[in-house]
């Protein structure tokens, strides 16, 4: 099966072709009720486009969300093209170049009335994506896709919008099934990805999942079951990491910022921090987590410290990423231990932080958990991911009408 994958949930616009084959009960042998005679899940990238906006909202010290909107529409059709191109999925192109077709008017009557119709109406907000797809569809024939997977959230709405239109638009002209997709969940399988297939677990598993709008521990029992035991009550990890940046005069995102002030300060510092913040909700007796109160304690020391010399600034880096590392580990391992999970999977674009994946390695080996976590390149968010959890909603025919289909900007996983 070859799956289009459309990610749009935030800053990172992107567009994938996979092809995938294989039974969910058998992606791996050691997996919970992998008896089946079905060859195992296996898939390759057949196509992948990416177009990160970090360096546009750096000016405004995060994701502004209606330019992020404007550039997923800007980009959308070009990153298709790309990925379908290098995929080698098109059916064929028009016998008519582009060229000929850079009159608007032209371009509407020579898409057929009822496609030009459906675009319209589904695109009447984004009139220059609008325009380019008209272009796109004039030129190229229906690829050899089996279904289109678009995130539907959660996520900044207005961005989200963009690509769930984009996709319900496609859907409808290439009469191709879409299924919709939880944004977290594609990060949960993209850190289960190994060598072209699934890395080996059994079940429960727990995922941790951390980014700049998530901490959540959402535990597994059986294959796509999810139950949140642990949530944030405020800011997101991701979310303290830019602002305690902000703080420090760092530039956005802050995360990579901070870690790397954090690195600079364990080589060359002492083997203590010179400061200490307090682990948030360390000890509160359960799964959740919160931000705020260790992001007010780095605001009232900078406040009492400034001007804030490079070797200060490098020491509250390393005494944040300390604090926060330690309630997340600790939180996690016990999570695992109580609930009896053996495989532990990080995902979310914060799991590409190289202090916190040794810390969880650390504690988990000596427990037997084994811990999955993505590539660093693909820790963030892209449409490979989008493009697996679709493959296994659609072996399911868990599709969606791409006339109701609607973004939901605080979709929750379970």
């Amino acid at each position: 099966m070859k799956v289009l994958g459309i990610e749009t949930s935030c800053d990172e616009t992107a567009v994938c072709i996979i092809e995938a084959s294989g039974a969910m009960g058998t992606i791996a042998p050691q997996c919970n009720g992998a008896h089946g005679t079905q060859a195992p899940f296996q898939f390759r990238i057949l196509g992948n486009a990416l177009y990160s906006q970090v360096a546009i909202h750096a000016p405004y010290g995060g994701v502004f969300p209606n330019l992020a909107k404007r550039e997923h529409a800007k980009n959308l059709v070009p990153l298709l093209t790309q990925a379908l191109k290098e995929a080698s999925v098109f059916a064929s192109e028009a016998k008519q170049s582009r060229s000929n077709y850079t009159d608007s008017g032209l371009l509407r009557q020579s898409l057929a009335k009822t496609d030009h119709e459906v675009i319209q109406n589904i695109l009447a907000r984004e009139p220059e994506l609008l325009e380019q797809l008209s272009v796109f569809l004039e030129q190229y024939e229906k690829p050899d896709i089996d279904a289109i997977a678009v995130t539907a959230g959660p996520g900044l709405e207005p961005a989200l919008w963009v690509g769930v239109n984009f996709a319900r638009a496609l859907s409808t002209v290439w009469n191709v099934p879409i299924v919709a997709i939880n944004h977290m969940e594609g990060h949960i399988l993209m850190s289960m990805a190994h060598d072209g297939g699934f890395a080996s677990f059994e079940f429960p598993i727990l995922s941790l999942l951390i980014s700049g709008g998530h901490t959540e521990l959402v535990l597994s029992k059986s294959w796509m079951h999810y139950e949140r035991i642990g949530e944030t009550r405020d800011d997101a990890v991701g979310e303290a990491f830019d602002k305690v940046a902000r703080l420090l005069d760092l530039p956005y995102p802050g995360g990579p910022e901070i870690s790397r002030l954090a690195a600079e300060a364990r080589k060359y510092g002492d083997a203590i921090s010179i400061f200490s913040f307090t682990p948030p909700m360390l000890h509160s007796g359960d799964f959740d987590f919160s931000f705020s109160g260790i992001k007010t304690e780095v605001r009232k020391l900078v406040e009492s410290l400034k001007p804030l010399s490079d070797d200060t600034k490098r020491e509250i880096a390393r005494a944040f990423e300390d604090a926060v590392t330690h309630v997340l580990v600790e939180k996690t391992i016990k999570a695992a231990e109580e609930y009896g999970a053996q495989t532990i999977i990080v995902g979310g674009g914060v799991s590409a932080n190289t202090y916190i994946r040794a810390a969880l390695f650390r504690e988990a080996k000596p427990r037997g958990i084994t811990v999955l976590v993505p590539p660093p390149d693909l820790a963030t968010d892209n449409a490979i991911m989008i493009a697996l959890a679709g493959y296994f909603h659609a072996v399911k025919n868990d599709f969606a009408d791409a006339e109701t289909l609607r973004a939901n900007g605080n979709l929750k996983l379970g």
